[in-house]
């Protein structure tokens, strides 16, 4: 640091753009802050306090440019790029902070305090670093910089007291049936949950969570859904209908809330489902576009990376609670089921399953044919006849028909398998049949539209991560790599999907770069017609993460297309393109060359300015890697 009360002569100067960086960073997280809410307030204001204490700093060096005081460049700027991380991983923790679950905030309070204190750790090394005496800074200026530093120091040095209260109301709410009234409002107060519109934001951030778990289980999911109903209870019980400000719904107003219509029939929804881009439809209404074999989301008309649909618990809690304070009639519940005559079960409006089943074992193939396929449209119809045809023991039955002789038999118990897998539940009971080893073999000798749907299969089941190993031993991914070259759009697509969720696991990479999996992904990715560039770069991407994936990509030549990926592709095309450049880049001089070669430079500064917060993270990293490879190119 520097000396009390001196200001020091300038003999540098901090680039202009790293200035105005530094200084937008600093708004952002003051901004961020003033809306924060939730059991980690206090901390995400004090961080933003400290942080906005900065703005100072970078003000007198805009200043000093400007005035014509700037040095000779000699600075050592190392500091100022760990301030910059720093303060990107303070925005990143206050607008997760922000806008994620306070309930998962306060199953993970551990874990976010830990968070915290890192960043901490991070900006006072940061600033411990920067050659202030270098940057004629006047006294006032060093002073604050040095009690914002010293505040930081101490900061991190603080431990917060654990609420063991916090802990103990959260397990009441979630594990006991009745929640006393006195549990329920401290968990207002702490999570800050106060009002229904708090209770909708947090139900939408519920929702949030289960999509970005891609189709993961979301640990205490269940539990987190039925807390919030119950704070929602208490919240319509303790407050003011007339206070509109607090956020009720009046009985008085039956008007529907606008998040709670179905965007594609505009009524109340009974059974709202999420879609790959995060969007809510009514069940049967995206289920008919999806079977009438569009791939788009009809809201957004973005491309849907996979058909694979999620009940949307919280939302429908929220749909529930609103009938019952308005008087209307309650939406019904999916999944009832009866017992059919036949020891089946009957979901309404279908047909008794137990008939179908006999066929099903039927010794006449024509009899299998027929019934298989009257499984697969039921299959696809419904959740309620997922969930029947499953409890009446079709499962083991279609994945001995997966050997049939028949092709068209085999089509039909691959894609009724396919349509039950939906279900969450099915995808173990299929996996106990033995169904992944026949679904492989459909996978590499049936009809085309057999392979193609037992890719769409193995999709659905890989989302369990148990499954992933299990699929990758039974030799699933050279036969998905063959298909990502033989199979139509739609098959290429399940291939990739399939691809994608399988080379998660760090054993099945190797698999499928040993089954030539770089070749084809490259040809798809230099064929724009091809429309599969984003899946393309996503498994490159992650196959980056392996050393021979790395090794195996960096032999296709890739970078000439990955920098024009990065100048003119979507926002999450940029992102992945950048990563894979970053991966190729710090592992070989020649990557590098070929890069700076093409102009990716000025490519990357205009990615730190427009990217998403990963893609401008990547592509600063890229460049500081490129400034010091051309600093030692120079030096030699």
């Amino acid at each position: 640091m520097f000396p009390a009360g001196s200001e020091a002569p300038m003999s540098g100067s901090v680039p202009r753009e790293m200035v105005e960086s530094l200084a937008s960073l600093v708004r952002d997280v003051s901004a961020i802050a003033e809306n924060c809410r939730g059991p980690f307030r206090k901390q995400a204001c004090d961080l933003a306090r400290r942080v906005k204490l900065l703005g100072p700093l970078f003000d007198e060096l805009r200043e000093g440019e400007d005035s014509g005081c700037a040095g000779d460049g000699r600075i050592d700027v190392a500091g100022f790029v760990s301030l910059e991380s720093a303060l990107e991983a303070a925005k990143d923790l206050l607008r997760s902070t922000n806008e994620s679950s306070k309930l998962f905030q306060g199953l993970q309070k551990g874990a976010i305090s830990c968070r915290f204190n890192d960043v901490m750790c991070q900006l006072e090394k940061a600033l411990g670093g920067i050659p202030y005496s270098k940057l004629g800074l006047t006294a006032e200026v060093q002073e604050q910089i040095r009690l914002v530093h010293s505040q930081i120091k101490r900061a991190k040095e603080r431990t917060e007291p654990y609420d063991n209260q916090l802990s103990l109301d959260l397990s009441s709410a979630m594990y006991e049936q009745e929640t006393r009234l006195d549990v329920l409002r401290r968990l207002s107060e702490k999570l800050q949950l106060y009002t229904m519109d708090d209770l909708k934001k947090e139900s939408l951030a519920l929702h949030e969570m289960v999509i970005h778990a891609g189709g993961d289980p979301v640990d205490h999911l269940e539990q987190m859904a039925n807390t919030l109903k119950k704070l929602m209870d208490f919240t319509m019980e303790t407050s003011d209908p007339s206070d509109s400000g607090k956020g009720s719904w009046s009985s008085s107003s039956p008007v529907i809330p606008e998040d709670f219509r179905c965007p594609m029939c505009f009524e109340l929804m009974q059974d709202p489902v999420i879609v790959a881009t995060g969007q809510t439809y009514e069940r049967s209404c995206i289920e008919k576009w999806i079977d009438a074999g569009l791939k788009t989301c009809p809201k957004t008309q973005l491309t849907l990376s996979h058909t694979i649909i999620t009940p949307n618990y919280a939302l429908r809690s929220l749909i529930t609670q609103w009938c019952e304070s308005n008087g209307v009639k309650l939406p019904k519940k999916p999944g009832n089921c009866k017992p059919g005559k036949f020891g089946g079960c009957v979901s309404e409006c279908d047909a008794d399953i137990g008939p179908l089943l006999k066929r099903l074992s039927s010794t006449r193939t024509e009899e299998q044919r027929a019934a298989a396929g009257e499984l697969r449209l039921l299959a696809k119809r419904n959740a309620d006849n997922r969930i029947c045809i499953a409890e009446a023991g079709a499962i083991p039955l279609l994945v001995q028909l997966l050997s049939s002789s028949d092709p068209r038999t085999q089509e039909h118990a691959v894609t009724a398998l396919l349509n039950l897998s939906i279900h969450d539940k099915n995808k173990g009971n299929i996996v106990e049949s033995g169904a992944i080893p026949p679904i492989v073999e459909v996978l590499k000798s049936g009809s085309m539209e057999a392979r193609e749907n037992a890719a769409a299969t193995l999709f659905s089941l890989s989302v369990v991560d148990d499954y992933k190993v299990a699929i990758g031993n039974a030799g699933a991914i050279p036969a998905l790599v063959d298909l990502l070259s033989v199979g139509s759009q739609r098959g290429k697509k399940d291939a990739a999907t399939a691809l994608f969720n399988l080379s998660i696991y760090q054993g099945n990479k190797v698999k499928a770069v040993k089954a030539g999996i770089v070749s084809h992904l490259m040809k798809l990715l230099e064929d724009v017609s091809a429309g599969m560039m984003d899946e393309s770069l996503a498994i490159l991407a992650i196959l980056a993460s392996n050393q021979e994936g790395k090794l195996a990509i960096g032999q296709a030549e890739p970078i000439p297309v990955l920098v024009d990926v990065i100048k003119t592709s979507s926002p999450r095309n940029r992102e992945n393109g950048v990563a894979l450049l970053l991966a190729l880049c710090t592992s070989s001089e020649h990557h590098l060359t070929v890069a700076l070669e093409l102009g990716a430079e000025e490519v990357l500064k205009e990615l730190t300015e427009s990217g998403t917060a990963r893609a401008k993270r990547k592509a600063g990293s890229l460049l500081e890697h490129m400034h010091k490879f051309k600093a030692e190119q120079s030096a030699s």
